[in-house]
């Protein structure tokens, strides 16, 4: 079982950046496709990026435009998301997760969830 903790969230304004941290205990880390979702108040869950176990590929949600990188350090046992040009609607709270299968973009499709991570983007 894999344990994820996520961190690097804050209150930022529009148009600043941030380096989200996913830390993860457990020895399945890099068996895992490691993929980040937000969900913002009233909506649903949404896919943001997910990137292969080696790191090889990645996968991101229609909407991103190219703002997000998702990298992960698999020595670190590590996911990060970079968030540029950071917008309002970002606002969200920010998860990762783990899955075993390929490259997933549905939440059911994930079988292990930090508990998130609140990003602010004021205008």
């Amino acid at each position: 079982q894999v344990q994820l903790v996520e961190s690097g969230g804050g209150l930022v304004q529009a148009g600043g950046s941030l380096r989200l941290s996913c830390a993860a205990s457990g020895r399945t880390f890099r068996s895992l496709d490691m993929g980040w979702f937000r969900q913002a108040p009233g909506k649903e869950r949404e896919f943001v990026a997910v990137i292969s176990r080696t790191g090889y590929r990645r996968s991101f949600g229609d909407f991103v435009r190219g703002r997000f990188t998702i990298s992960r350090d698999n020595a670190k046992n590590t996911l990060y998301l970079q968030i540029d040009s950071l917008k309002p609607e970002d606002t969200a709270v920010y998860y990762c997760a783990g899955s075993v299968l390929v490259l997933p973009a549905r939440v059911n499709e994930y079988d292990y969830w930090g508990q998130g991570t609140q990003v602010t983007v004021s205008s």
